[in-house]
């Protein structure tokens, strides 16, 4: 045996190594690692019992219920027919899924660490002839409140991680309350609900250490997703820029699913929810993201804060993909039931319908952010749901943990979910009761409460559920052949990336795969990437050092989809943040240019300075926002350098070890700022001494996406207009996957 095995090496998951295949033959559970110890088999009042510290834990070769019953699948809810609705009579779901949604308490089990604000949604009108929601009619402005979130993370940890995004509307219209509960990745990780336990369990922290916290760079999660091929499309779009946005604001949503539209005639029309930022869709770069983390672990949630109090208010278009509602519920090949897909905005495009506007804070984080409850099952007359067997267990599923996250069935009276609508629901008592009810008859038919509430008609805006028809079948539990292709669409987005996001993927891949233990692991996802594109194994695989495996799965080829891609697009600069590097030496009368010239576009305009309060110079004072100490290039979006030749008093590593060793000018911070942002593809503009601090900082200053000029204003000027590409792109010398590309 080679000498290095006997060097123990922290971080194997389990007490044995994986299997390549997924194991077949029924065995005991696996005894603990050795490093891990239960507590004492003792009775209640503290007596021996002699029984070993493993007596609690799970034991039998199969799966059961709680029950002890045995159970031959747990991947596939009770439906009505491979296409039907599911069941309310499915036992093992109600017991998986109600056991999942009471595991945390109180926080969310998942997307528990969120920002929210408050906005109006003032509706086009585009959408009146495809539905009778009075929200989405002609001009009507309804208020809303938005909670984004991460994931896996919980409320403690950062903001900027790789993960998906919630992206939660609730809309307080006259009708009732509509929430459009969605992501900013348009597919999911699964394609039925009764296994969200399982991709949630999978993804959080390790059981047994409780890490790595809101990552996926671990061997649990990528045994999950290797062994659960329908699973790749929604990493795919983790491990590019996507998982990683830029901020809130400039983020898209989804509303994953495919819901049903009804028009005033009956009409009925298949849609997807998108949201589109006005800003754009723009991320950040992982080095970037690493560095936010330690530096500012709050920075989505303050950047969207920020941006409000700024009044550089966020803006979302709603739109629309429509597909006739046919009997297969297909579009183009694609099953439109299946939560794993995406329709490419090239077969069916977003038609905008209304524009969201955020611009409020909330008052109380916790009163607003934290409790409110969001529900799909939340309707108006006109949207109604689908048999996406994903969205029907979610019907179930948020409502049920609500009440136990919430303390009890009266979540609807805390103010931030109370409808903006009358209510009269008959329903009475329980925890947490603050209304007042009069009447002795909370029931119907009544005549003691003089009849009230009365049923209301299709004609005095009740909801009526669509009378879709249920095809006569067989009670059974599986999915239909459509949802048996788990890699194209994969392949779709990589291959519709550019070059320099491609890169982004390989290298999210191999970090993340890098990371786990159990070569076993590594070797499985390589096969799911070796189907999904062979130039993006070859790479990844040579990153872990290991041998890149053929394809095992003939997979389909599509055309590129652009509208996935980031790059090669301009965007509005408002809202956007750019720090001003200066000192006392600079000409204070063309930093204030550049401040005002900024403002005027909506650019939130920073000061950065050796020490905090004021720079003032001939008459001319200007407020000091960030200092060389706490400033750092991730919080901004480009950099303009007016001075900072001199090093601020507090330049050495005793006091602010990203200054070093004092090395002269320009002040060690300012050159660390720079070689980020230059690093970071940001745009960077100089002028006067400001050529000076670049020189030292080593920035070429005929770069790609560095502008100079005799002026401010001239500067300031070239600098918005490389902000609108996001990124000066062409300064990452990016590879791809080029050569398996299709066209």
């Amino acid at each position: 045996m080679p000498a290095e095995d006997d060097v123990v090496v922290p971080g194997v998951p389990a007490s044995e190594p994986p299997a390549l295949e997924e194991p077949a033959a029924p065995r005991e559970p696996l005894p603990p690692k050795p490093d891990q110890r239960g507590p004492e088999a003792v009775s209640p009042t503290g007596s021996p019992t002699g029984a070993p510290a493993t007596a609690r834990a799970q034991s039998g070769q199969y799966l059961t219920t709680a029950q002890g019953l045995r159970l031959q699948d747990t991947d596939h809810s009770l439906k009505a027919g491979a296409r039907g609705p599911i069941l309310l009579q499915d036992h093992h779901l109600r017991e998986k899924i109600t056991h999942f949604d009471h595991e945390r308490i109180p926080e969310r089990v998942v997307h528990a660490r969120g920002a929210g604000a408050h906005g109006v949604f003032r509706s086009y009108g585009t959408a009146s002839n495809v539905t009778r929601a009075g929200f989405l009619a002609a001009d009507v402005e309804t208020p809303v409140f938005v909670r984004f979130s991460t994931v896996l993370g919980s409320r403690g940890s950062a903001d900027a991680v790789r993960d998906t995004r919630g992206f939660s509307t609730k809309f307080y219209t006259d009708e009732g309350t509509y929430d459009l509960v969605g992501n900013n990745i348009p597919v999911f990780f699964i394609q039925d609900g009764i296994k969200f336990p399982d991709v949630v369990h999978a993804a959080k922290p390790h059981p047994d250490r409780e890490i790595p916290q809101a990552q996926s760079a671990h061997d649990t999660f990528w045994d999950f997703v290797s062994l659960h091929t329908e699973a790749q499309a929604h990493t795919m779009w983790n491990m590019s820029d996507r998982g990683i946005p830029r901020s809130y604001r400039t983020m898209e949503g989804f509303g994953v699913h495919t819901f049903r539209l009804v028009n005033a005639d009956g009409d009925t029309t298949l849609v997807k929810f998108h949201w589109k930022p006005k800003q754009g869709v723009h991320s950040l770069v992982w080095e970037e993201a690493q560095i936010i983390n330690g530096m500012d672990p709050d920075f989505h949630r303050r950047d969207l804060a920020d941006a409000i109090e700024a009044r550089a208010y966020p803006e979302w278009e709603l739109g629309i993909q429509t597909f006739p509602d046919t009997e297969d519920q297909m579009f183009e090949g694609i099953d439109l039931l299946d939560p794993t897909k995406f329709v490419p905005e090239e077969l069916a495009p977003v038609q905008p319908i209304g524009l969201m506007t955020l611009n409020a804070n909330p008052t109380n984080y916790f009163a607003e952010t934290e409790q409110v409850a969001f529900h799909p099952g939340h309707l108006v007359p006109g949207i109604d749901v689908t048999n996406d067997p994903l969205l029907q267990v979610r019907l179930f599923s948020y409502l049920d943990t609500q009440i136990s996250r919430l303390g009890g069935p009266n979540l609807a009276q805390i103010p931030i979910n109370r409808p903006q609508a009358p209510v009269n629901d008959m329903l009475r008592d329980g925890m947490h009761q603050t209304a007042d009810h009069a009447g002795v008859a909370p029931y119907r038919p009544n005549s003691l409460d003089g009849g009230c509430p009365f049923l209301a008609g299709q004609d005095m805006g009740a909801f009526v559920d669509v009378p879709a028809a249920v095809a006569e079948s067989v009670k059974e539990r599986r999915n239909p052949a459509s949802f048996d292709d788990h890699y194209s669409q994969a392949r779709l987005f990589f291959r519709s990336l550019s070059a320099v996001e491609q890169d982004h993927v390989i290298q999210a891949y191999t970090f993340e795969l890098g990371k786990c233990y159990e070569s076993a692991v590594r070797e499985r996802q390589l096969q799911a990437l070796a189907n999904i594109d062979a130039a993006l194994c070859a790479a990844v695989a040579a990153g872990l050092g290991m041998p890149a495996p053929e394809a095992s799965e003939q997979v389909a080829d599509h055309h590129r989809s652009p509208a996935l891609s980031q790059v090669g697009q301009t965007w509005p600069v408002a809202g956007r943040v750019v720090g001003i590097i200066a000192d006392p030496s600079s000409d204070l009368s063309q930093v204030d240019v550049a401040r005002k010239a900024l403002d005027d576009e909506g650019i939130v305009p920073l000061v950065i300075a050796p020490t905090g309060g004021a720079l003032s110079s001939d008459g001319l004072s200007v407020t000091v926002q960030r200092t060389f100490l706490t400033a750092r290039s991730t919080e901004f979006d480009a950099l303009l350098v007016a001075g900072g030749q001199h090093p601020a008093p507090d330049a050495t590593a005793g006091r602010d070890a990203k200054a070093g060793e004092p090395a002269g000018a320009p002040d060690p911070r300012i050159a660390l700022m720079l070689s980020e942002a230059y690093r970071h593809a940001k745009a960077i503009g100089f002028w006067g001494s400001g050529s000076a601090v670049l020189d030292a900082a080593g920035i070429p200053q005929a770069a790609v996406g560095v502008a100079a000029g005799d002026d401010a204003a001239s500067v300031t000027s070239a600098v918005s207009e490389l902000l609108a590409a996001h990124r000066a792109w062409e300064r990452f010398p990016a590879t791809g996957a080029a050569p398996d590309q299709a066209s």
